[in-house]
């Protein structure tokens, strides 16, 4: 053994670095990055690192962040379904999430186990040495950094002790952008991504809020109360969803916002904001949105012609107008929302949908800032309104 692979690793640059909270990046993959720049400058022969981390996502279990040498961070994020494949199961990093032990396979040792999927490709590519470490967050849950390195004969004594140096500091700066990423997650998935963005930078008390012009959008599932009774809570639950995917999910498709469901029932808004969308394309984004759930509909209603199922009717209203964005509620249970009588002349406007016998209606307002050609389908009176509005629909 030569006296480079005898002597200690100075990593304590590294350590104090992370201690420090790696003021100097922003996002997780920077993080990864600086901190294989700062191992390998310190002499670590690394040619792979992995940093495994699951998360609280509606869609997502967990994310991993790549680092190869010669080639820059790369993110991936794993659907649920990988959880049950073998590449999962068969792999180090689901060990140390169980088990929350350290694995090591010295791929150029003839007599190493050959008890893993990933060994295979790693012997392909050269790797001599492979070892996964548990990240273990204060909460208990275990997850994971890997290192591999094509140096003959693998890692010495001294560079797996430089690795051990830095996981104690490198897991806690993980478990803290893991939990900035989850509440972020969270919030996107039950307030939408800009109130979730407001909550997070500290309008959580009843009556922040601020004015805003924006199109809004309301949309209703037709005779839904017979649907339910029909069918079972599960099968009701997931003709919901369908339906949801949908209308919603054209939504957030053109990065409007869905702010609430209520019931089989949805509120979206798309703003006008000064670095956002001017009023012409805030209208131009809602409308398209609309035409591609009307789209979407036609092709669910299709899937349930095939089985015999009634096709879902529904409606979608847009409004154009002045509404408060903001918290209401009580001091124990608060809702980021939309209030005013733009968001109510919606509701109305979508509510005249069953009355006219269409799918989808704009306001007047929405109409003004929009091409194309519409059909009006003149002037009607809305509850609660004084004056009598126009509304229109796509020209057939």
């Amino acid at each position: 053994m030569d006296d480079i692979s005898k002597s200690a690793i100075d990593v304590e640059d590294t350590v104090d670095w992370l201690v420090d909270g790696v003021r100097s990046v922003k996002v997780s993959e920077d993080i990864l990055r600086e901190l294989v720049e700062r191992l390998t400058g310190a002499g670590l022969p690394l040619y792979r690192v992995a940093v495994f981390v699951t998360t609280l996502h509606p869609n997502v279990a967990g994310r991993g962040f790549f680092w190869r040498e010669g080639e820059d961070v790369v993110v991936a994020e794993a659907p649920y379904e990988v959880l049950d494949s073998d590449q999962y199961y068969n792999n180090p990093i689901y060990a140390v999430f169980l088990e929350g032990k350290e694995i090591r396979r010295k791929i150029c040792d003839p007599d190493c186990p050959n008890d893993f999927l990933i060994l295979d490709e790693l012997r392909e590519e050269g790797v001599t040495d492979y070892i996964a470490m548990p990240l273990d967050f204060t909460n208990g849950e275990n997850h994971c950094a890997s290192y591999s390195t094509r140096q003959v004969g693998g890692f010495t004594d001294a560079e797996i002790a430089a690795v051990e140096r830095i996981r104690p500091a490198l897991t806690r700066v993980a478990e803290i952008f893991a939990l900035k990423r989850t509440a972020m997650n969270l919030l996107d998935a039950y307030l939408g991504h800009q109130a979730g963005m407001k909550v997070l930078t500290g309008q959580i008390k009843r009556g922040d809020g601020q004015e805003i012009h924006a199109v809004i959008w309301f949309c209703d599932l037709r005779n839904s109360t017979p649907l339910a009774d029909s069918m079972s809570r599960e099968a009701f639950l997931s003709l919901l969803n369908d339906y949801f995917e949908c209308l919603a999910g054209a939504v957030l498709d053109h990065e409007g916002e869905v702010l609430r469901f209520i019931g089989d029932a949805a509120l979206a808004i798309f703003p006008v904001t000064d670095d956002g969308w001017s009023v012409d394309e805030a209208c131009e984004a809602a409308a398209s949105a609309a035409k591609d759930a009307l789209g979407r509909m036609v092709e669910l209603n299709n899937q349930r012609e095939s089985f015999g199922a009634p096709p879902l009717g529904f409606g979608i209203g847009l409004h154009l107008g002045d509404v408060m964005y903001g918290n209401i509620g009580t001091a124990e249970r608060i809702e980021f929302t939309v209030i005013g009588a733009a968001a109510n002349e919606a509701a109305r406007i979508e509510g005249l949908c069953k009355t006219l016998d269409v799918n989808f209606l704009i306001s007047e307002q929405v109409r003004e800032h929009l091409k194309g050609k519409w059909q009006s389908l003149g002037k009607h009176a809305l509850r609660g309104v004084g004056d009598e509005i126009e509304v229109f629909t796509v020209k057939s």
